[in-house]
């Protein structure tokens, strides 16, 4: 029964006039008799025994809300078998959808300013404890105020999350075009619900359209119209962001509302510092007269679509399957394609295989008589045979790859070989080999790694790097050829993050390390042989110690460390075991990734400032300390290294406000032109983690499916390095000695 008006509701609020209608109840104007201030009245009309507890138990979450972007809630209670109430501070102002029928749109720094604000009042509610989800963001509830103010209103669909379990205030509704494909039917909905909400809410009030349905996008019915298309005027960098909130696949999208609205501020230079209070020119008078709310908001059943907050479904609101994760529609079909092909793949491979093993058994005469005389099982056909005495064959000191020619006088007549005129083919070992019985001298496998140093470069050389076996990783070394790996740890917590002394006799590496991590907490530094041998743990503190770099005059080992509660870079010192802070960031900064030059006289590291990583250059002894790469708050730099030569450092970038490949930057060590960077044009992307061989000929790396790759130093020839292993990381070539 809606509400009359100069009714008083609960002996304290006097109602003034109604803002809206839907099927579960009303939104009244009223006024609080007792404060003498206007108030907003939600009225729900579901008033079942199990509703109505959890409209308490929101209501007092609610009620403990304190933002300066959201309206307080300062009562709710119960009338009767009548209704529940809910009272919430009248926001005075025009809403978002009024201003966009009075302008048509707004512009950009506007939309910057509003999802600022929206962003922050969402990161409020998602990180109470329980979590609260608005669900039903749109640009009819967000509010402008007389002075600019910016404020999210209604909670007639807001969900607590406590646990596993989740309750709302009001069913489940959608509002086509605003609300994500996860919204609609059974899927788990959470923060990345009010972050697509928040995106098209701003898409539309730049372009003007409501943006095309979520679930439709996930059905590959509709596909979203790109942004700057709509309306030119609008920055590449804003729309990326609003599209990138908008995306079907909830992974897709930013994870949280403060990745949002970082990217919305970091689209702009002029946007990028703000902080706090955000405000947009306030509405003129006229825009928001009691009678126009009233035409605006009454019967919004007709004038919006179904489902919104203030027009909500009569159905029961309590759900209890929301606990699947959402995958939509095309993404299933695509998966189940991806299988079939894998399905099929497999099927040609085992028939191949088939093939492979059953001709030369089953059906020889159709190999190549080449192919047959490399077959040890097979005779070769129409090939004179000869017996070969021991005396011609090489001995344990020659090479594998020596060729040696057999002449009929070298053979003695037999029964079975009578010599003829002119020699008998060229045999290579290999091919004699296989035809003689009589024992030989045995020879050193070709392929058996030998733990002293060998040429890298230009021609072959050895790379140490972490492998996860038997769930924690270990230290292997192989050549590049892709010879069989050498463990060189056997650590029980695992070890990772090799790093050579300049002869190549030693490695100090990190342990614990189960996996590939960002930071290894509670890990320690060792230095091992190269065999393996010697195993000797550096004294170390509580916190970390990871990141290891063995200076090339081998005194010191620079690494990083949380032994202060933040990561440092600190330095050991080989001769007396000495431990030296090198740097001390401000509160909220921090210094990692230390890479030495050359000449030990520079240290080049990664210094995360304003939610980025920075390229930053000091002396040996941490004196002289500078920023070398400026890429501003929208792309990250991270894992700096040096050129041989010492006259380029090249690192890895990011975007830092969307997903991207990382992409190989270099800059000049000294006086460079710019502090940009520039981007090495090569064909080997991703690439992450690079190295340079000694004689800066080759470039080792980790590739995107967790393999070690090396390409030429122009990103030519690139070759995966077979390492036998699990997924491999930390890639480190061995020094020359």
């Amino acid at each position: 029964m809606t509400l009359e008006r100069d009714t008083l509701l609960h002996k304290r609020y006097r109602i003034v006039e109604i803002l809206g209608q839907g099927g579960m109840g009303s939104v009244y104007r009223a006024v609080d008799e007792n404060l003498g201030v206007d108030v907003a009245v939600k009225e729900n009309l579901f008033t079942t025994d199990e509703y109505a507890r959890q409209f308490r138990l929101e209501a007092v979450i609610l009620a403990n809300l304190r933002h300066p972007n959201l309206p307080r809630v300062s009562d709710h209670f119960v009338v009767g078998d009548q209704g529940q109430y809910l009272v919430m501070d009248f926001i005075e102002g025009e809403d978002l959808r009024q201003r966009m029928e009075r302008l048509g749109t707004i512009n950009e720094d506007d939309a910057i300013q509003i999802g600022a604000a929206i962003c922050d009042a969402l990161d409020y509610l998602h990180t109470r404890k329980p979590s609260i989800l608005h669900r039903d963001i749109k640009p009819g509830n967000v509010k402008i105020t007389p002075d600019g103010h910016i404020f999210l209103v209604d909670f007639g669909l807001a969900k607590v999350v406590q646990g596993t379990q989740a309750t709302t205030t009001g069913a489940r509704a959608m509002t086509p075009g605003y609300s994500p494909p996860e919204q609609y039917g059974t899927a788990r909905t959470d923060p990345r619900t009010d972050v697509y909400s928040l995106g098209a809410t701003l898409y539309a009030s730049l372009c003007g359209v409501i943006p095309e349905d979520g679930l439709a996008r996930a059905m590959d019915n509709a596909q979203l119209t790109p942004l700057r298309k709509r309306n030119p005027k609008i920055s590449r960098r804003f729309a990326a962001a609003i599209e990138k909130a908008m995306a079907v696949d909830p992974s897709d999208r930013f994870q949280t509302a403060d990745d949002f609205k970082k990217a919305l501020l970091g689209s702009k230079s002029k946007t990028q510092q703000l902080t706090g209070n955000y405000t947009i020119a306030p509405p003129p008078p006229e825009a928001f007269s009691p009678k126009e709310i009233i035409e605006n908001e009454t019967n919004l059943d007709a004038r919006q679509n179904v489902g919104s907050a203030r027009s909500p479904s009569p159905t029961p609101p309590v759900r209890r399957d929301e606990e699947q994760p959402f995958v939509s529609p095309l993404k299933k079909h695509k998966e189940r394609e991806r299988k079939r092909q894998a399905a099929l793949l497999r099927f040609l491979l085992v028939l191949v295989l088939l093939a492979a093993i059953g001709v030369p058994i089953l059906a020889p005469a159709l190999l190549p008589d080449g192919v047959r005389g490399l077959l040890p099982f097979l005779a070769p056909t129409n090939t004179p045979t000869a017996t070969i005495t021991p005396s011609a064959l090489p001995t344990a000191t020659e090479t594998a790859t020596e060729t040696v020619t057999v002449t009929a006088t070298d053979v003695p007549p037999t029964a079975t070989n009578t010599p003829t005129e002119g020699p008998l083919p060229i045999l290579t070992e290999t091919l004699i080999a296989t035809l003689i019985e009589t024992p030989t001298p045995t020879l050193a496998p070709a392929n058996t790694p030998t733990i002293g140093a060998t040429p890298m470069g230009g021609g072959f050389g050895q790379v140490a790097f972490a492998s996860i076996k038997d769930e924690v990783a270990q230290i292997y070394m192989m050549d590049i050829t892709g010879t069989e790996p050498v463990q060189i740890t056997n650590m029980p917590n695992g070890a990772c993050q090799p790093s050579w002394s300049p002869d190549g006799m030693k490695l100090v590496f990190v342990s614990p390390c189960r996996g590939m991590e960002d930071i290894y907490y509670s890990a320690g530094l060792y230095i091992t042989n190269a065999d393996g041998s010697g195993l000797t743990p550096i004294s170390t503190v509580p916190g970390g110690d990871f990141e290891p770099a063995w200076s090339p005059d081998g005194t010191q080992i620079a690494f990083t460390s949380l032994r202060g509660n933040k990561m440092e870079i600190y330095v050991y010192n080989v001769a007396d075991q000495s431990v030296a802070q090198l740097t001390k960031r401000a509160t909220g900064e921090t210094s990692r990734q230390a890479s030495w030059s050359p000449d030990s006289t520079q240290i080049v590291y990664a210094v995360q400032r304003f939610g980025v990583n920075q390229i930053w250059l000091m002396s040996a002894n941490g004196e002289d300390q500078r920023q070398l790469v400026r890429s501003g708050t929208a792309l990250t730099d991270y894992l700096p290294t040096w050129s041989r030569d010492g006259t380029m450092i090249v690192f890895n970038q990011r975007r830092a406000d969307t997903f991207s490949l990382p992409y190989l930057m270099s800059i000049q060590a000294v006086d460079p032109p710019d502090e940009q960077g520039t981007r090495l044009e090569l064909k080997a992307l991703p690439i992450e983690d690079a190295q340079y061989s000694q004689d800066g000929f080759w470039m080792v790396y980790e590739g995107d499916n967790r393999d070690i790759l090396y390409v030429t130093a122009n990103g030519a020839s690139r070759t995966v390095i077979e390492t036998g292993k699990g997924p491999a990381f930390d890639p480190a070539w061995r020094p020359l000695r």
